[in-house]
């Protein structure tokens, strides 16, 4: 597991919910998806969820599925409404300029260095 405040730092990400605290979060792994239903079926509780879509039911998934923070890909940024909504449900969003595969690979190697 790694805090997923090191994990930001690494990919230089962009809090869009500073209302949430990144301390004391914990990461066990990442999901790479741009589909909700494959998201809804198959992303883990604890996970980080690295994808470039930004509306709405991106949140409800992230609830329902127990993922604590999204990650959005090359500088994606939520609107208002989906940040707001993100605050509710207590979901943290991130954005990076870097790559989904860049991502994906840092993840991976931080979570198993």
């Amino acid at each position: 597991m790694i805090n997923l405040n090191d994990y930001v730092l690494a990919i230089e990400g962009i809090n869009f919910t500073p209302a949430l605290k990144l301390d004391g979060i914990s990461i066990n792994g990442g999901y790479v998806c741009d589909m909700l239903s494959d998201v809804m079926g198959s992303a883990k509780e604890g996970q980080v969820w690295i994808t470039i879509m930004k509306h709405l039911n991106v949140i409800a998934v992230a609830s329902m599925t127990g993922i604590p923070a999204i990650l959005f890909a090359k500088g994606i940024e939520p609107e208002k409404t989906v940040v707001d909504k993100a605050i509710e449900e207590g979901i943290i969003l991130i954005s990076s300029k870097l790559s989904t595969f860049d991502l994906a690979g840092i993840l991976y190697k931080m979570l198993h260095s």
